[in-house]
């Protein structure tokens, strides 16, 4: 049954009638969404909509701390082998889906099967994966042909995941979405209703068991607090906002940056920013040009650059950006300072004078932006007029992005291009760590210190890892980091529980009115 059918088939007056009851039981949560998503089924979907609501439906095998790293969720714990090449997995005993069974192996079997052929991330990890078995009723084994260390990290982002379905459920299913009538997952909300453009609504599970454990970020004690969650489309900023100050939301999300100074400031507004911030790349191209190869000329640019003044024009209020040159933001484990001294230096007269050091004669430099996204075109001219100043002639070429990612696959249009990067959950997936990403960073240096990252399972041997890749980073510059860019969200004071931030997406376990 399809998504669509489903929706018809739940708007029956019986069921109409039902939901209707419950919008008016006391302990219900009212979420203000942009829209409505085009799936729950976590393991085939990349929306951060999809995630925000699933995420209280369906549960991993690991998941994440507030410092971002990754504890154990619908597992009890993991042995890894020497050669760390097999990883076995404990599982939680006790924890029972929505339809009532319990979960055992054969669950967790079906659905990493499931996802490592057909899911969004699944082929990142399966492609260093030579088989997946249940050993015991509680207990799965995963070999790999050799050791790969973020396995862990993408096991426990569970956007485009690996979701714990009912075998029943995945072991036929393919690439296509689940249908909500097999949203059925172990978390500590049900899957109940979803009436097209009006709400998704997900209920109490009175038989969930969690984790143990102080709550952590998304990690240790959830408690289902609410009767109900219910998640509405409301695309209007306008009507979102106006709706949470009159008491018809509880929540309401992505709210432009121009009314930060507005709400922050209303004292019947709570405004949450969103602790997984974007932050700005600008690429620079190693395999042809002026910049292919030329580490000194690039590091010139780099020095001639002040980042405080485009951030300040670019996105606006102090609250909604960081100058922080960490790849990660502070408080993520990956956090680190390493070359960072480089981030934001703005120094003209030295940077004209590593230039000229480094052969640059005055050859025009290609510089690739698009409008569609204002903070990129933004940034991009106050970083023209700095280099300008220091010298550098930069021809700014201003595309739509469609024409800009079409560009930027040939070596000889560009020298460098702007764009922007989202939370992940492992270093290794950020987009310049990909030697065939545009910009197509491909050293020794490079290789060797990434091997030996992917290669790593101790945890603080792949943050020191971390440390020397992000300062080779900074000395061959494939890439600058522009800082850390905030999205924030609003919420009713009376939300007891919600924390000053969240990390990726907002969750409401743990979450009281």
């Amino acid at each position: 049954m399809t998504i669509t059918s489903w929706l018809k088939t739940a708007t029956a007056a019986g069921a109409f009638l039902a939901i209707a009851g419950a919008a008016q039981a006391e302990g219900v949560l009212r979420y203000a969404t942009v829209g409505e998503p085009p799936t729950l089924d976590q393991q085939v979907v990349t929306s951060d909509l999809a995630t925000t609501i699933a995420q209280h439906v369906f549960e991993g095998l690991y998941t994440f701390d507030s410092s971002n790293s990754p504890v154990p969720l619908l597992a009890a714990g993991e042995t890894i082998s020497e050669d760390g090449k097999t990883i076995t997995i404990a599982l939680r005993e006790g924890v029972k889906f929505h339809n009532g069974q319990d979960m055992t192996s054969a669950d967790v079997v079906a659905s990493l099967k499931r996802w490592g052929e057909f899911g969004s991330r699944g082929g990142l990890l399966f492609e260093h994966v030579e088989s997946v078995e249940a050993t015991g009723d509680h207990e799965i084994r995963i070999t790999l042909s050799a050791p790969f260390g973020p396995w862990k990290n993408l096991m426990a982002f569970l956007n485009g995941g690996p979701a714990i379905y009912p075998a029943s459920i995945v072991e036929g299913a393919g690439k296509e979405p689940l249908s909500p009538e097999n949203y059925i997952g172990t978390g500590p909300y049900s899957f109940n209703a979803w009436e097209a453009n009006r709400y998704v609504e997900l209920v109490r599970f009175d038989d969930y068991v969690s984790p143990e454990g102080e709550a952590d970020g998304y990690g240790g004690e959830r408690v289902a607090e609410f009767d109900a969650l219910r998640f509405i489309p409301v695309p209007d900023v306008g009507t979102r906002v106006s709706g949470l100050r009159a008491g018809d939301y509880d929540y309401a999300e992505s709210i432009p940056g121009d009314l930060f100074a507005e709400l922050e400031g209303d004292p019947n507004v709570n405004t949450i920013l969103n602790g997984g911030p974007l932050f700005g790349l600008v690429f620079m191209n190693s395999s042809a040009g002026p910049l292919a190869e030329n580490y000194a000329l690039r590091r010139a640019i780099q020095q001639a650059i002040d980042k405080v003044p485009a951030l300040q024009i670019a996105i606006g209020p102090e609250g909604l950006w960081r100058s922080n040159g960490s790849f990660l933001p502070e408080g993520n484990v990956w956090y680190t300072e390493a070359g960072t001294e480089a981030f934001s230096q703005g120094d003209a007269e030295g940077a004209r004078a590593a230039a000229e050091a480094a052969g640059y004669t005055g050859e025009p430099i290609k510089f690739m932006v698009s409008t569609n996204y204002p903070f990129h075109y933004d940034t991009a001219i106050v970083y023209t007029k700095q280099l300008a100043q220091a010298g550098f002639n930069i021809d700014l070429q201003v595309y739509d992005w469609a024409t800009l990612i079409e560009k930027r696959s040939q070596p000889d249009q560009w020298d460098m291009f702007f764009t922007h990067h989202g939370f992940v959950p492992d270093p290794i997936l950020i987009s310049v760590m990909n030697d065939n990403y545009p910009g197509w960073w491909a050293t020794p240096e490079k290789a060797e210190l990434k091997a030996a990252f992917t290669a790593s399972s101790d945890p603080a041997e792949r943050v020191d890892i971390w440390s020397q890749i992000q300062e080779l980073i900074y000395e061959q510059v494939p890439t600058m980091k522009t800082g850390d860019v905030y999205t924030y969200n609003i919420a009713s004071p009376e939300l007891d529980g919600l924390g000053e931030a969240t990390l990726i997406w907002p969750h409401f376990w743990n979450v009281s009115k």
